[in-house]
């Protein structure tokens, strides 16, 4: 399985008055595991940035100006989400940023978020989890004890690399689950927790009739030696 957690920051709170995207940041997962493969990005969004979003973000028109614009970014920033479960805290809000900068493309390029990938908002998650409490960001990241001492200011991609150890947090932590018996098990000693497993998908494999002979004279011997054995033996 395939994620990609993603946050952006914008010039303003609503697309639909002609703000616009001026950074995307995507952190990507598989198998519930982090992979350090990342996409991030800062935009021209070729309009000024509002003094609220400043205050929120501190990306200044300035640092902006030389920065690429959506069109330049777009076919590698779709080819990054394509396919992918996106993980987004209030998702209707970048979303629909997306979408607006998208319609604004020619071709193959003008197109929409969800056409090229499915997106779960961990938002409603978290209002499910945990009705009537405070459930943005600095909030879960407080719950479920995320280091977010760096956050003096939102930031995609910091925010996207929080949001991540908050959903794993959320949904039951990353999942390692280690088979291998011919293996030395964890680095460091140290036991991985195992959680959201479906068991759906291990194997029962049935001893043979040598492997059931060998577990019989086993419990035999411990009977013998004990004059009781706690183990059944049919």
């Amino acid at each position: 399985m395939r994620q990609v957690v993603l946050d952006t920051e914008t010039t303003g709170l609503e697309h639909r008055e002609g703000h616009r995207i001026i950074e995307i940041g995507c952190v990507e997962m598989i198998e519930r595991r982090l992979t350090q493969r990342n996409f991030h990005v800062y935009i021209n969004p070729e309009r000024p940035v509002e003094g609220g979003a400043l205050e929120v973000h501190g990306i200044t028109d300035e640092f902006l100006a030389d920065k690429p614009k959506f069109a330049d970014v777009a076919e590698e920033f779709l080819d990054f989400i394509r396919g992918a479960e996106l993980i987004i805290h209030n998702a209707a809000f970048d979303v629909g940023f997306l979408n607006a900068e998208l319609e604004r493309l020619d071709g193959e390029l003008n197109t929409t978020v969800e056409a090229v990938a499915s997106v779960l908002d961990t938002l409603v998650l978290a209002r499910e989890l945990h009705p009537g409490q405070r459930v943005g960001l600095d909030a879960l990241c407080k719950r479920y004890e995320v280091d977010n001492s760096n956050r003096e200011l939102h930031g995609a991609l910091l925010d996207a690399e929080l949001l991540a150890d908050v959903y794993l947090a959320m949904t039951g932590g990353q999942v390692d689950l280690c088979l291998d018996l011919g293996g030395d098990g964890p680095e460091d000693g140290e036991d991985e927790l195992v959680t959201g497993l479906d068991l759906s998908r291990l194997v029962a494999v049935q001893a043979s009739a040598d492997e059931r002979a060998a577990h019989e004279a086993r419990l035999a011997a411990i009977e013998k030696a004990s004059g009781q054995c706690l183990w059944p033996r049919n």
